[in-house]
């Protein structure tokens, strides 16, 4: 027989944990636009500031040496960026899919074990 109690309150489990995961998969990506709007705040003035240091250079050689410090320093900023972004967006996801572990868990063995039982038969 069916029992409307328990669906109601398999239901209530069920609207719960998905609202709890839409909470925290938001918040991460307010965590992570946050972080990329920093990131690039910073590479913008970092930008700025190279550019007025180099419209003062007098030389060619200087001017070299300053853009390829500027250059290298700009790539080991956006490589360090993206790979906190990742690992941002690798938490993110294993966030946002740990309320589902033990109910995915307990279905599949549910179905392997009807599986079991029909070739069984």
């Amino acid at each position: 027989m069916f029992n409307f109690d328990d669906a109601n309150k398999k239901g209530k489990e069920a609207m719960d944990t998905a609202l709890k995961s839409y909470s925290d998969v938001t918040k991460g990506f307010q965590a992570i636009a946050a972080e990329a709007a920093e990131y690039s705040k910073k590479s913008f003035q970092d930008g700025v500031a190279h550019f007025e240091t180099l419209a003062g250079v007098k030389s060619f050689e200087a001017a070299f040496e300053l853009q390829s410090s500027y250059v290298k320093s700009s790539y080991e900023n956006f490589v360090a960026e993206a790979t906190k972004l990742g690992e941002m967006y690798a938490d993110l996801a294993k966030n946002a899919y740990k309320p589902y572990e033990a109910p995915v868990a307990a279905a599949t063995k549910a179905a392997g074990k009807a599986a079991a039982t029909a070739t069984a038969a």
